[in-house]
Order: structure tokens, then C-alpha cells, then sequence
């Protein structure tokens, strides 16, 4: 049998796609046998079969929410928005994931009930949440870690979150960057990290400031 290239080896390919690792490859991917004998052929063609994720929204005080995850852990979160039927079809565009076929694992039906509570006053510590870090370069996960570490009730600044990296503050811009394309916001608390003089700035969510205002009282 031939053997295959790199670029079209399973393992190139995965690489490809955001947010795949290589177990889901193999789960979600079919090749047949037939496809691989013909090698890397100019043109070659074989069908690959895709299964999304799931994704499901829930009620809170604060609206609906959204949540998506996979076998290894949370890959979107989703704060309410107004227009819900939008944001369930851009959330799940963004997630590549589809509407849940079936119930919510059990820590996923464990996280929704915390964040429902969280919204209602009863707040949570979220930086035990299992998380699929594969959606995202390893400066934003040192960032998003950083930001889990801070504790509800609590806020750090741009800067801070620089110097803890062992970048020096004038890092802070490329912080501010990384939490403003945070895709678990709540879960990874970008709402408690502020600008050097305290005010609230820096907020991609649903509602921008106000929310992030509203997020942290």
C-alpha cells in the first residue's frame, strides 16, 4: 500500500481542524480502506463523515445561556443575548456543534446548575470546569488560567495578568486580546479583569460594560 504524505496523514489532518483532537479524529472521521490504498494521488477524493458536537441552552436570572462541550471538557459558553434564535445559530457556528440529542452528561448538568445559581447570587468557583484547550493558542490558555485563579468577589488588571506570565505590563494589550475572544466567558472570569485604574473596560459579552458590571456584583 502506499504510504501517505504527511499533509494527508490522519494526524495532519486533525491538526487542520480547530478544536479536534486525535481521538475525536477517529471518532468522527470515517476513511475507508479503499482511500487510503490510493495513496496521495493528485485529486484523490474520499468522504469524511462529521459529527458535531452537542450544544443545549438554558434558563438563568440573567437569560438564557448557552453551553457546548465535548469528551474532553467545555468547548463554548455562551452569555445571554436578546435575539435567542440568532444566538443559538451563531453559537453553534461558532462551536461547530448542533442542538443535543440527548441528556447532559452529568458535569455538564452539574456546571448548568451552578451557573444558575451563580446568576442568582449564590456564586461559584468555575476553575474546576474541565475545558478542551485545544481551541485555543497556548499564550490564551496561560491567560485564561490566570484569569481562572481569580476568585469570585475579586479582580485583577491587564497588568497583573502580564506580570504573572512573567511578561511585564507592557504585555497587558496582548491580554486584553486574548480575553476578549474568550470563549467561556463566566467559566474563564474575563469580566473580573480591569483596566490599570480600575474601570470596567475591555468587555466583548452580550451588553458590554453593563454586563461585566453586572457580572461582577
Amino acid at each position: 500500500m502506499p504510504s501517505l504524505c504527511h499533509a494527508c496523514s490522519p494526524a495532519a489532518s486533525f491538526r487542520a481542524l480547530p478544536g479536534v483532537t486525535p481521538r475525536e479524529y477517529n471518532a468522527r472521521f470515517t476513511l475507508s480502506s479503499s482511500d487510503f490504498a490510493q495513496g496521495c494521488l493528485p485529486g484523490m477524493s474520499f468522504a469524511l463523515t462529521l459529527y458535531p458536537m452537542p450544544y443545549s441552552f438554558f434558563p438563568t436570572a440573567f437569560g438564557n445561556c448557552g453551553i457546548a462541550w465535548n469528551e474532553t471538557g467545555l468547548i463554548g459558553f455562551q452569555l445571554p443575548e436578546p435575539d435567542g434564535e440568532e444566538m443559538a445559530h451563531k453559537f453553534g457556528a461558532r462551536t461547530q456543534t448542533k442542538p443535543a440529542a440527548e441528556a447532559r452528561p452529568e458535569w455538564v448538568r452539574r456546571l448548568v446548575e451552578h451557573v444558575q445559581q451563580h446568576f442568582e447570587g449564590r456564586l461559584h468557583d468555575f476553575s474546576a470546569t474541565p475545558i478542551d484547550w485545544s481551541r485555543v493558542s497556548d499564550f490564551q490558555q496561560a491567560v485564561y488560567l490566570q484569569t481562572q485563579a481569580i476568585k469570585p468577589g475579586y479582580k485583577k488588571s491587564y497588568g497583573e495578568i502580564a506580570q504573572l506570565l512573567a511578561l511585564g505590563t507592557q504585555a497587558a494589550r496582548a491580554v486584553g486580546v486574548a480575553l476578549a475572544t474568550n470563549p467561556w466567558p463566566l467559566i474563564v472570569p474575563c469580566h473580573r479583569v480591569v483596566s490599570a485604574d480600575n474601570k470596567m473596560t475591555g468587555f466583548s459579552g452580550s451588553g458590554g460594560v453593563l454586563t461585566k458590571t453586572r457580572l461582577l456584583t
